[in-house]
């Protein structure tokens, strides 16, 4: 009999890891806005119209302990932050853009039913 318990990577299903680290309602139009380059907090809430502030504050904070995004604290007055992607964020933007082109088929396959 294997006594050996099973490492993490064992136990982990890749794919249920990624979408749980984009998963949220705000995650992925959120990572969608900073791939047009470096965003402040409000600009994003500008740009995501139903999003509230206190949500949107804690859906950064998951991407950012995720790696998917970095934040940028300057130091003066007013406080500025910016987020921008990681590597690992652009990467996940090429995902996002092949998941948008199977989202056309996948619109094009229902409009036509």
């Amino acid at each position: 009999m294997n006594s050996k318990q099973p490492t993490i990577e064992e136990k982990i299903c890749p794919l249920e890891f990624a979408v749980n680290a984009i998963s949220g309602k705000w995650k992925i139009p959120i990572v969608w806005q900073i791939n047009n380059g470096h965003k402040r907090p409000s600009e994003m809430l500008r740009g995501i119209m139903k999003v509230d502030r206190r949500v949107l504050n804690q859906q950064l904070k998951e991407l950012e302990q995720d790696g998917i995004l970095l934040k940028t604290s300057f130091n003066e007055l007013p406080p500025r932050v910016e987020y921008s992607l990681t590597p690992l964020g652009e990467k996940l933007v090429a995902v996002l853009w092949n998941l948008n082109a199977w989202g056309e088929l996948l619109l094009k396959e229902k409009t036509e039913l």
